[in-house]
């Protein structure tokens, strides 16, 4: 045996071993696909995660929403246009925003590392986070799911051209946080529903 070895012990062994004994047995592995990785921490911050194959589940799954929530025939808050044909066949009424009992929309993107959805001015015009109902259904696609906050920028930068959005932010927290700490410090909570349709 090496003289080295027994004086001093196997050096990565022992790194390896203090890296395996900082992390977590509840954090994500990070070698998993990006896609699982994302699913994993939106629903450990408490986000409601429906997977489409297809468009007609997404139309199943989001009546399925109004039905748990009992939200038909009310009032809801859309901006997007190529959302109203969900609202519509629902006898759901977008056009006045006194009292909706959710928010619709699309979003930017997906962000895996820390499950959270960023959006932008395109879905949530001036309204501020803490402006917009509790109750958010998001309607986004798995092509959208991009690895960090970062991708997701730099998406945003690559997709407008010139005429970037503002008011750029993220929603990572989806339930109120039973006991306040300062990772929860100003942020907003909201009760969002995903519904997140596979187009790869």
């Amino acid at each position: 045996m090496n003289i080295f070895k027994k004086i001093f012990g196997n050096q990565g062994e022992n790194e390896n071993q203090d890296k395996n004994e900082g992390k977590s047995l509840y954090s994500p592995d990070e070698n998993l696909p990006i896609d699982e990785l994302f699913t994993v921490n939106f629903k450990r911050n408490g986000g409601k995660f429906i997977y489409c194959e297809n468009i007609g589940e997404v139309h199943e799954n989001f009546e399925n929403i109004l039905a748990e929530n009992d939200w038909f025939e009310t009032n809801v808050l859309c901006f997007d246009s190529r959302l109203f044909h969900f609202l519509d066949e629902n006898n759901l009424t977008h056009l006045e925003q006194n009292q909706p009992s959710f928010y619709f929309t699309a979003c930017e993107n997906l962000i895996a590392d820390e499950g959270s959805i960023l959006f932008s001015s395109k879905q949530f015009k001036q309204f501020k986070i803490d402006e917009l109902p509790t109750n958010i259904v998001v309607f986004a696609s798995t092509s959208q799911i991009l690895q960090s906050k970062s991708d997701g920028m730099r998406s945003i930068k690559n997709k407008y051209n010139g005429e970037y959005p503002t008011n750029i932010t993220a929603i990572k927290y989806f339930e109120k946080a039973t006991e306040e700490d300062f990772l929860h410090y100003g942020s907003c909570h909201k009760n969002l529903y995903l519904l997140l349709l596979e187009d790869l």
